[in-house]
């Protein structure tokens, strides 16, 4: 493991030059119709939120079955349920986080950046809110393929009970399948995805209204005070069921996350005119077929079917929620790619499924521990009813970090003064704080397993930054600062050899590992030396005409920083020939490259506990080396070895 070239969260240190150059065009979206992003859109970003109604009404009213179908609180609950999705997802992130945007990408740690850049400086608050941010998203990621493959095959009982025995085998193996064939590529998932989510709104669309004759009361839960009324008239057993209500918006940070692959606009438009209006009409209709049938209640959502489509409706709905699942599968592979940029986590392998999207990546490691925390869930929980007392709260946590970082970029980017920041923002946060409040009580009953999950990503983050942190501080202190090196080498004029060599380092300030031991070892040097630092901005891409910076230090020193965006791929020979075109002179075929792969020992005096220690380790141990990660020339490498107490 080479600490010369691990990205620590120095690296993301705003820069004014790069910071305020306006993005380059994005190649996912050249060439790509309107009405082609719009129905991406529908197949990528609302897979989980599309897939709620197999479960969230059908959640809440079993936790009221004591007292019969009684209702009024049917027509609370879906109340509940349609001004969430009103108030959460329109208006919070629809029409106003979808505006706070990174250069056009969104997410947690997107906004955390844009956070940072806000206040013009780094904040250990702000950085901790998008570690956890990000940690939360993970628990979420590892549950939201168990709990939509399960509620949509238990729809099988709903034909016949000679199924039940069956249900969990087919999950396993769908969501066996579903990760196997991860390593093939999405590229194009959303072609494929589009039209069947399509289908799928229209068909839970369509039967919502032809329920709505069942129980036209069913539409007085527009008015919102019914809704209220039944929170606030249940006392414990309403705050519960909010809960349960919030499993309708689960989905909802997929809008924001995902918002650099289609677009604001077409995410906009698929929601108002199309996935919203398929949704409240299902919700109604469910409502409207329990009022009219309370035997219903068991299942409201496929028992709007007619008997003879059940099984086809079956296979539809089994096919959205692995679109679902695909969509979050995809989303922690996209994040994991920011965390690895911003110097969260170790160099893991990302392998590209796409000649020609940057973004349609596949990380094995990644791929591997969400199959084994999906599994591990889906024989724990067995069932979606026990799985839905699970799912929420870590969604909810990143609720609150999402509302939270917004606020800085409220005041401090889009300049409002702080009497109408605060309330605007403290608005949504009241709602996200309430329905993470009705979430905790559900710790106990299986709410721990996110929460755990989440805790483990953040311990591993924060580990890895620590850890980071010491070492490059370790380094900078036994090293020799690279303008003595300069003057030394003047004095004492060591042997030089025809060629260049380009050391890659983690601080351009010190003389790089890989330098000291070559001329210790070797005893001579290139007749030009490049001392290159790779920096990882906090915008999501840095234009070409930012990508580099070069620095003489003397005749034949040369300092150069290369820059790109924590959505990109750090590829360095590219860098180089951009440079090339420049005017800077250089041939790869002489040019060879010094890496220092260092290998980690645990020391009692590294200021960490000892158990960090070791896991800080372990976690250099996973990481690939720094040829690969950088897509240098294997065969223009010098890895130069040491042993380095932490």
């Amino acid at each position: 493991m080479s600490q010369d070239t691990i990205p620590t969260p120095a690296a993301v240190t705003p820069s004014p030059e790069s910071v305020t150059q306006p993005a380059p065009p994005d190649p996912e979206h050249q060439g790509e119709g309107f009405w082609t992003l719009m129905l991406g859109s529908m197949g990528v970003v609302y897979g989980d939120i599309g897939t709620s109604p197999l479960y969230a009404l059908q959640a809440a009213l079993d936790h009221m079955k004591k007292d019969g179908v009684v209702e009024s609180e049917v027509i609370g609950i879906v109340s509940l349920l349609i001004w969430a999705l009103v108030f959460v997802v329109t208006l919070k992130y629809v029409f106003f986080l979808m505006r706070a945007d990174n250069k056009g990408e969104g997410g947690t740690l997107s906004l955390m950046a844009l956070a940072q850049n806000a206040l013009g400086r780094r904040s250990r608050w702000i950085f901790l809110l998008g570690v956890a941010g990000a940690a939360l998203f993970s628990g979420d990621a590892i549950i939201t393929p168990a709990i939509s493959v399960l509620s949509a095959v238990e729809g099988l009982n709903t034909a016949s009970t000679a199924f039940a025995p069956y249900v969990l085998p087919i999950a396993v193996g769908i969501l066996v399948s579903l990760f196997i064939v991860q390593s093939s590529g999405t590229a194009k998932v959303a072609t494929f995805f589009g039209p069947i989510m399509v289908v799928f709104f229209g068909v839970i669309g369509a039967l919502g209204v032809y329920h709505l004759a069942d129980a036209p009361r069913i539409l007085r839960a527009f008015d919102p005070v019914l809704g209220l009324k039944f929170l606030f008239g249940h006392g414990a057993t309403g705050f519960v069921t909010l809960g349960l209500v919030f499993l309708a918006v689960t989905g909802a940070e997929a809008l924001y996350a995902d918002m650099g692959h289609f677009g604001r606009k077409p995410i906009q438009m698929a929601w108002l005119f199309f996935v919203l209006p398929a949704l409240v009409a299902n919700y109604l209709g469910q409502g409207a077929l329990v009022l009219k049938t309370p035997a219903a209640v068991a299942n409201p959502f496929y028992l709007m079917a007619p008997a003879w489509t059940l099984i086809p409706f079956v296979v539809l709905a089994t096919v959205a929620t692995i679109i679902a699942s695909q969509a979050v599968i995809t989303g922690a592979f996209s994040l994991s790619r920011q965390a690895i940029q911003l110097g969260l986590l170790p160099r893991l392998e990302i392998q590209h499924t796409s000649a020609t999207t940057e973004g349609q990546i596949f990380v094995p490691r990644v791929n591997r521990t969400l199959l084994i925390g999906v599994l591990l869930l889906v024989f724990l929980f067995r069932t979606s009813a026990n799985l839905a007392n699970a799912y929420g709260i870590a969604v909810t946590g990143t609720m609150v970090v999402t509302t939270a970082l917004s606020f800085f970029v409220v005041w401090k980017l889009w300049r409002w003064p702080l009497i109408a920041a605060i309330p605007f923002v403290g608005m949504f946060l009241i709602v996200d704080l309430a329905f993470m409040a009705a979430n905790m009580v559900k710790v106990l009953d299986g709410g721990w397993a996110p929460l755990g999950l989440a805790g483990l990503s953040m311990i591993v983050m924060w580990t890895w930054v620590r850890g980071a942190e010491l070492l490059a501080r370790k380094t900078h202190r036994d090293s020799i600062p690279t303008a003595d090196l300069i003057r030394m080498m003047a004095k004492s004029k060591p042997t030089r050899v025809p060629g260049t060599a380009v050391f890659l380092t983690g601080d351009p300030n010190v003389a790089p590992s890989a330098l000291m031991h070559n001329l210790k070892h070797n005893k001579v040097l290139h007749e030009r030396i490049v001392i290159m630092n790779v920096v990882t901005k906090p915008t999501p891409r840095v234009s070409e005409s930012n990508r580099f910076e070069i620095e003489k230090l003397s005749q034949d020193f040369m300092r150069v920083t290369i820059y790109f965006g924590f959505m990109e791929t750090p590829r360095v020979p590219a860098a180089m020939a951009l440079m090339r075109k420049c005017g800077v002179k250089f041939d790869i075929m002489t040019t060879s490259f010094f890496l220092g792969k260092r290998t980690l020992k645990t020391s009692p005096a590294s200021g960490m506990p000892h158990w960090q220690d070791k896991l800080f380790v372990n976690l250099s141990k996973q990481a690939i080396n720094a040829t690969d990660f950088f897509s240098i020339p294997s065969d223009r490498v010098v890895e130069m070895g040491a042993q380095v107490t932490i």
